[in-house]
Formats: C-alpha cells, sequence, structure tokens
C-alpha cells in the first residue's frame, strides 16, 4: 500500500463525495483541492463553478482566490457574479455547495467570522464571502476541516453560515431550500447528520484512527453511528493525481497545494 498522511486521507475521502456530472459551487482553500481532485479522478464530468463567474473550471493548478485567472481561462463560460447567485445557486441549480470552516458545530453551522466576542475578538477571521447563501441554497452542502477541539466547538462564537440551525426541523422553518449540510470530511473520519436530530455522528473512521482520537479532537459529547464503516484508504493513483496537482501548484504559485 502507498504510504498516505492524514492530510490526503481527507482530501481524498472528500474528493469521493462529489458525484459524477454533479453541479458544484466550490469555496477556495480545502473544497477546492477536493474537487479538482475529483475531476481529476472519480468524477471527470462534474462541473466546478466559483463565486467570480466562471462555470465549468478546469484549471491545471490550484487557485489562490476566486479573482485567479486560471479559474476564467479554464472555464466553459465566465458570466457576473449576480448571475452565479440569482439565477444558477438561488435558482435551484447547484447541486453541491463545498465549503471549509474555521469552526464548525454538532448542527453543520459555520463560523468563518471571529473567534471571541464579535465586538472584541480574539481572531478577526476572512469573513463571509459567499458560503451563508451557498450554505443556504444549495441542493446539499458538504463540509472539509482539520478536526481539533478548537475547529469542533460546542458553542459557535459566531454563526456565518446556517447548518441544520439548532437540529431537527430549523432549517425548513427558517425557509432555506437547500438540504443542509449532508457529510464532514476531517482529517480523522467522515460524519454525517443523524435521521431526525441532524445532529453530526461519526459514520467512518480513517484508516488507523480509533473512536478515542475522536473523541479528543471534539468539542462536544460526539456519538458514533450504530454501524461506523473504515474509509477506504486512499488508491495509488488517486494519491498521483492529488500530488501531482498539488506540484503543479508549488512551482506555479510558488507554495504547497492551496492549503487553507
Amino acid at each position: 500500500m502507498t504510504a498516505y498522511n492524514t492530510n490526503e486521507m481527507m482530501t481524498v475521502a472528500a474528493s469521493r463525495r462529489l458525484k459524477n456530472g454533479a453541479v458544484c459551487f466550490v469555496g477556495i482553500g480545502l473544497p477546492s483541492k477536493a474537487a479538482n481532485l475529483a475531476r481529476l479522478t472519480t468524477s471527470p464530468d462534474v462541473v466546478l463553478i466559483y463565486e467570480s463567474g466562471p462555470i465549468g473550471c478546469k484549471p491545471s493548478v490550484l487557485p489562490l482566490s476566486i479573482g485567479d485567472g486560471e479559474l476564467a481561462e479554464t472555464a466553459d463560460t465566465v458570466v457576473p457574479t449576480g448571475e452565479i447567485f440569482r439565477y444558477w445557486l438561488q435558482g435551484g441549480r447547484i447541486d453541491v455547495g463545498f465549503l471549509g470552516a474555521a469552526q464548525v458545530d454538532r448542527f453543520g453551522n459555520i463560523n468563518t467570522t471571529v473567534i471571541g466576542d464579535y465586538n472584541q475578538p480574539k481572531v478577526r477571521l476572512p469573513g463571509a464571502g459567499g458560503a451563508p447563501e451557498i450554505a443556504g441554497s444549495a441542493k446539499e452542502v458538504l463540509i472539509i476541516l482539520k478536526q481539533s477541539h478548537r475547529t469542533f466547538v460546542d458553542k459557535l462564537s459566531f454563526i456565518t453560515s446556517v447548518g441544520h440551525g439548532e437540529g431537527g426541523d430549523h432549517r425548513k422553518r427558517l425557509g432555506l431550500p437547500g438540504a443542509g449540510p449532508m457529510g464532514i470530511i476531517t482529517d480523522l473520519c467522515i460524519m454525517e447528520p443523524e435521521e431526525g436530530t441532524r445532529e453530526f455522528v461519526v459514520t467512518s473512521l480513517h484508516p488507523g484512527i480509533t473512536r478515542e482520537q475522536v473523541v479528543e479532537n471534539t468539542g462536544w459529547k460526539i456519538r458514533f453511528a450504530d454501524n461506523v464503516a473504515e474509509t477506504e484508504a486512499p488508491k495509488p493513483e488517486e494519491l498521483e493525481a492529488l500530488r501531482a496537482l498539488e506540484a503543479r501548484t508549488a512551482a506555479a504559485h510558488g507554495q504547497a497545494g492551496g492549503e487553507e
């Protein structure tokens, strides 16, 4: 078996969640890496859309931002940002929103705004961008981030993008059209919302990861599904495609892989 690290496991596991032919609204950073790996491996016909207006992007290197020329140059077409949101996203034409996060809670709500008190924060984060609209209107959402007590918290300092709100039917009561987050993929495991409560529970552990490790790196009392699977290890061709993508990106931008 080809050796791999936990970041590679996370990216590969996330890429597999993107179905071939899906229309995907992609966030910069880890979501972009996973979405483009899917395009290069399991889902060659996935349609990648970025906030700045490019549709059907096929970048050879990972973009530095939504304004990276690589996106427009490799897209099937480029439309105004207003059209991306009003016609594509709010019009119900986005199958999957692929998002990163600074913090997430047990119901898949996302914080990318501040850590600590809003008026006197410990850390001021990059902010919302288009994530609140993506989280609200995409047919479903995938979230990718590294797992720790700092990122998986019992109570968010600020809710930037709504997941399942307070759980149960809260999204429906808020009038949000999309199904909300259907998967959280980390460097330790995969979580999915429990039927009814919509609380995220562990459904798959990555190879070599224990339940104790997940518990230790979660800020709430994490629960596990009745039948917890083991995530399939990355295949050689998946690792080859990922490492080649990261190497091209590093050569183009002078940094390693567009990591968040």
